[in-house]
């Protein structure tokens, strides 16, 4: 059934009844901006806002709809048992067996449901560093190139955090917008436990609406749950909605882009092709800002090869898809037969000591906590274990996340079947670093006083900060976008998500997606 409603700009629009998310989106037959942004999540978003507010005339398209509140997005068996957020469709492995991939089509992308961390990656980080499996390369920009941007992201996201505990944390010329979040008792005193080990905790940069009058509840349904009242700092809330408050921005949802046109020489986009509940529609702009994530990304550029570009839109260098990175992840539950964990709020700490160095002059990683795990979340994994049971081991344990760089290779990559479903092929690269990371993380919390340590290694699934499908650097014949996130092809694409990292970190990439994009509209033909 078709209808005609306000859009978030306030004008009227074509659209469709089919949102099952919250009023106020729209989609168009006929859609036009100077700007046109293919996808919400994080780099879509804050390069949406940074545009709105020089002026510019910019249209958002979501595949998606907004994400509904509801009770269930509280529900640890609707979200993580049911997934009711995750979309209906499989992808491909290397090995041609189908999984249903961990993303999230919704406005906002993956970020409604992340657990908000936002650190900044460190100064070496940028640079090559040598791995006990290879080399991570170097970035286009250095980390004094971005700092700027970090803080203004920090500003934008809301960040929480302390200086002068963490001893890899790199420089910054403005401190934190928000002091660190509060230690809960139980997490307050692990932390004395881990000092008494020899660690060195330090606070989670964290990015929550925590503030004087902020609406955070401090509640256990935050890392890996959408935000029913908007607290969590995600690319809706900080970065689509002011965006719109501008009146320079629509956002139109339910649209699919399906290919990128170039026109008849090959160097520019010339429309893009997408669909919708009520059937194909063109969009026309002047630029292109592709921020889909990186595999969704990498497979419309590949899918939209033409006679100019016969393995794919910006594909010369034959680097699109390529080079594709998720972190070596793993989940502890540390579990002390002795004590109850009462945590609401657990994700305020981290250790990073062995970031830079593990002993033997290569980095290993991080260990930082999630957020508080329920029985009914273990029951994901752990299926053939009575719910009971893991009710009693959750009411014990204190859950980390072990996080170790996974290293770009030209063969771990992202492909389109002829089916159009999504390949993703990966060979995990830095797994020896990962293997210590582990065993240095074991030691410490054993030393800290815990029995015992279930391990929930991350599969292709999880698909755990995905990046490096659509690489930045300086040399077009190695590198799909320039310093700046330019294709060195198309002069009017941009590409604005994690697909641009050359390499993986170890950190959290969200809040250094968001400072690029800052970066990009403030400093490059962007925004001219």
């Amino acid at each position: 059934m078709k209808f005609n409603r306000l859009n978030e700009k306030g004008q009227q629009m074509s659209g469709t009844s089919t949102d099952p998310g919250r009023a106020g989106d729209s989609t168009t037959e006929g859609l036009s901006a100077d700007y046109v942004v293919i996808g919400s999540g994080m780099g879509g978003a804050v390069t949406a806002r940074a545009l709105a507010e020089r002026g510019a005339d910019v249209l958002i398209v979501e595949r998606g709809w907004r994400m509904p509140r509801e009770p269930q997005n509280w529900s640890p068996t609707e979200v993580f048992l049911n997934r009711r957020y995750k979309p209906d469709e499989t992808w491909l492995d290397h090995r041609g067996r189908s999984f249903r991939p961990g993303v999230h089509y919704v406005v906002g992308g993956n970020t409604k449901v992340y657990g908000a961390s936002l650190p900044r990656f460190r100064e070496s980080d940028f640079e090559a560093v040598e791995h006990h499996d290879g080399t991570s390369p170097g970035w286009p920009f250095s980390y004094r190139d971005i700092e700027p941007f970090y803080g203004a992201a920090e500003t934008m996201f809301r960040v929480h955090g302390r200086v002068g505990e963490d001893p890899t944390e790199p420089w910054r010329s403005t401190p934190f917008p928000h002091p660190a979040l509060e230690h809960e008792p139980y997490v307050a005193d692990l932390a004395g436990r881990l000092r008494e080990a020899g660690a060195h905790p330090s606070a989670n940069a964290m990015g929550l609406d925590v503030a004087a009058g902020g609406s955070c509840l401090r509640c256990y349904t935050c890392d890996g749950f959408p935000c029913i009242v908007d607290a969590k700092s995600d690319a809706e809330t900080c970065a689509i909605a002011p965006a719109l408050a501008t009146g320079n921005v629509r956002l139109a949802t339910g649209v699919r882009v399906t290919r990128l046109v170039a026109g008849p020489k090959g160097t520019s986009i010339q429309h893009a092709e997408a669909t919708t509940a009520d059937g194909p529609v063109r969009i026309t702009a002047r630029k292109f800002i592709l921020s889909a994530g990186a595999a969704n990304s990498a497979a419309l550029l590949l899918g939209s090869a033409d006679e100019s570009h016969p393995h794919g839109l910006a594909n010369s260098s034959g680097q699109v898809g390529r080079n594709f990175m998720m972190h070596n992840n793993a989940h502890f539950a540390a579990v002390d037969l002795s004590r109850r964990n009462d945590v609401v709020f657990q994700k305020t700490l981290s250790v990073h000591d062995w970031y830079h160095d593990g002993g033997d002059g290569y980095p290993l990683g991080v260990m930082q906590l999630v957020g508080k795990v329920q029985g009914a979340m273990m029951k994901s994994y752990a299926w053939a274990v009575p719910t009971f049971v893991l009710d009693q081991v959750a009411a014990r344990s204190v859950e980390w996340l072990i996080m170790a760089e996974d290293l770009p290779h030209p063969e771990n990559r992202v492909t389109v079947a002829p089916d159009g479903r999504i390949v993703v092929s990966r060979k995990a690269r830095g797994t020896t670093t990962h293997r210590k990371l582990m065993r240095r993380s074991r030691k410490l919390l054993r030393a800290a006083g815990y029995d015992l340590i279930a391990t929930q290694p991350f599969d292709i699934s999880m698909n755990a900060h995905m990046c490096g499908t659509t690489v930045a650097g300086n040399d077009p014949a190695t590198s799909v976008l320039d310093g700046y996130c330019r294709s060195h092809d198309v002069e009017n694409l941009w590409v604005i998500d994690a697909g641009f990292f050359p390499s993986s970190a170890a950190m959290n990439p969200a809040l250094t997606i968001a400072a690029q994009a800052l970066r990009v509209v403030a400093e490059s033909e962007l925004a001219t």
